[in-house]
């Protein structure tokens, strides 16, 4: 997995994580594969239980013992903290993720991984980009505050 904020560090731009997200290199989109859209239709009602919520991340640090898994402390705008678990080891750095503005689901039931609860999900994009697979987390305005509801 390849974030495309990654292709600009590696060009030797600017990825500085308190700057907004530059447009990465174009993407000859020829060699991108993305899933199939799901044939099967969820109600509105269904869809509706689902709680989107935009999350800032407060620290960042690696699993120990693990090859994937971050370990993020959100606020949710709840008062309390969160822990989410994300195996997104591979495609970003926990140092460059501190202080982001992130979307989450918040009401998924907790999830034991390595031994640590889980307690949610982080959103990304992601596509199949010439055989390798490129993942971007969903990154929203810092001017968003942490536990806005998405509808």
């Amino acid at each position: 997995m390849k974030p495309l904020a990654k292709d600009l560090a590696e060009n030797g731009e600017s990825s500085k994580h308190d700057e907004e997200p530059k447009v990465a290199k174009k993407l000859d989109l020829s060699k991108v594969k993305v899933e199939p859209l799901f044939e099967d239709f969820v109600d509105f009602e269904k869809f509706s239980e689902s709680d989107f919520r935009v999350v800032k991340f407060k620290a960042c640090e690696e699993v120990p013992k693990s090859k994937k898994l971050l370990k993020f402390t959100l606020d949710d705008g709840s008062g309390k903290d969160r822990t989410i678990l994300s195996g997104i080891k591979n495609s970003y750095s926990a140092e460059e993720l501190v202080g982001k503005t992130l979307l989450a689901i918040t009401n998924l039931p907790p999830r034991e991984m390595m031994g640590i609860e889980s307690c949610g999900m982080l959103l990304s994009a992601v596509c199949d980009y010439d055989g390798e697979e490129l993942l971007n987390l969903i990154m929203l305005d810092g001017n968003i505050p942490a536990g806005a509801k998405i509808y």
